[in-house]
């Protein structure tokens, strides 16, 4: 899990710099290509010396594969059609989170033909072909300006993420260690030093691999002030809600993810609906969103709370969780896919690969702060006699809340960018 974690994360904006290069179909092909072959590695790694190279690879394909998919829809459409993509994008990354949990859960619990959890990993193979066919349609686009690779900033943001990541993956596993809280301290002195060379590469009239001005974007900047937060609650509480069913309560993989079946229905249906509420009703379909999350996640506290008496949990069951999570998931999508919309709004079309790794690294890294932190408050207070699992998973509950509350306010300081349509700031690149 961390060495995918990790490599994906680090290579991110380099996989979006190398779309903006060469092209961004035939980086989409390619990194397909490796994914669909590191999977196959995967679900026939003999064993973990096998298998836990064969991740960190897969993470580096994924890397390459996914910063094209929002680079092309920032490249090709305008207005109210960019607008329904990336609706569609956000609905479709929030919707496999959710449904990944069900999937994976039958696919662990089913042990097809006693491979266990190879196919996990098999699985990707036949998608990927049906996938590299399709791709035949995907339009090729790239930055007319090539631009060699910036060594120093590559490394530096290597470092920093590096530094950022492989403590939050592992050090709560190893009790955190001197290492952990050493690499903790240095993430961000690497991005303080990543932050200087790139302002000093542009001002030379160079390229660098996060260039400040595509970064310092007022809808870039606020989008992401409000993203983190956002991303760090999710992944809080995914993480938390398959250690508190499957752990504490003692549910199969399977069940737990149907239980956020529910969820993820709502929450295409609300990432569906807002791009044809933004226009009339701008920042303020991100506002509802969040309000609704902060009321909902406070209710589900207190259900699990009343219900799960002192020493038993057997009167919690999926029909109190479910109708619950589905609205928290309604309001989930109405932040979404709005919030991808208004993060790459206005980045000049020539760096939309930049801009798509910046969002997917800041994604991911936000993820992982949030499934290590509030993993680590649930593991600790779950274990002491004299607080208990029941107020482990209501501390839980009410991380996402306040995300809500904070997102809720934050949000108000967004450019009302809904009421208009969202056009590129430069011209679109011409077809490769």
């Amino acid at each position: 899990m961390a060495g995918y974690g990790v490599s994906y994360a680090v290579l991110l904006v380099l996989g979006g710099r190398i779309g903006d290069s060469f092209g961004r179909r035939r980086a989409f092909v390619t990194g397909l290509a490796a994914f669909v072959i590191t999977s196959l590695l995967c679900g026939l790694a003999p064993s973990a010396g096998w298998l836990v190279p064969a991740r960190i690879l897969q993470g580096a394909a994924a890397a390459l594969l996914v910063p094209q998919v929002l680079a092309t829809i920032q490249t090709t459409t305008t207005g109210t059609r960019r607008a329904r993509a990336i609706g569609l994008f956000g609905a479709t990354g929030g919707l496999a989170a959710v449904v990944g949990q069900v999937v994976g859960g039958w696919i662990v619990s089913a042990d097809l033909l006693g491979s266990g959890w190879r196919p996990i990993f098999l699985v990707n193979a036949p998608i990927g072909l049906i996938t590299l066919v399709l791709s035949r349609r995907v339009p090729e686009t790239r930055s007319p300006r090539a631009a060699s690779v910036d060594v120093p900033g590559t490394l530096l943001l290597a470092a920093a993420v590096v530094s950022l990541l492989v403590p939050l993956t592992e050090g709560r596993a190893q009790g955190w260690p001197a290492w952990s809280w050493v690499l903790l301290a240095a993430s961000p002195c690497f991005a303080l030093a990543l932050r200087r060379v790139e302002l000093r590469q542009e001002a030379a009239g160079r390229v660098p691999l996060l260039p400040p001005s595509v970064v310092r974007t007022p809808t870039m900047a606020r989008g992401l002030a409000v993203a983190v937060p956002t991303f760090i609650g999710f992944g809080g509480f995914m993480f938390c809600y398959a250690l508190a069913t499957q752990q504490v309560l003692g549910w199969t993989a399977l069940r737990s993810g149907l239980v956020l079946a529910p969820m993820a229905l709502t929450f295409l249906a609300a990432s569906l609906a807002a791009p044809r509420l933004l226009p009339r009703f701008g920042r303020s379909v991100l506002t509802a969103g969040y309000v609704i999350q902060a009321v909902t996640y406070p209710v589900l506290a207190a259900t699990v709370w009343l219900a799960w008496s002192p020493g038993t949990h057997d009167q919690l069951g999926a029909g109190q969780l479910a109708p619950l999570l589905a609205i928290a998931g309604f309001g989930q999508g109405l932040v979404f896919s709005p919030l991808f919309g208004l993060i790459l709004s206005r980045v000049p079309v020539e760096r939309a690969g930049v801009g798509s790794g910046v969002l997917a690294t800041t994604q991911q890294s936000a993820l992982a702060v949030g499934a290590a932190a509030l993993g680590t408050l649930f593991t600790a207070m779950a274990e002491r006699p004299d607080v208990g699992a029941r107020t482990a998973v209501v501390t839980a509950l009410l991380v996402p809340a306040a995300v809500g509350l904070t997102g809720a306010g934050l949000s108000r300081l967004l450019p009302d960018h809904g009421r208009t349509p969202m056009v590129p700031a430069v011209p679109a690149a011409p077809a490769a």
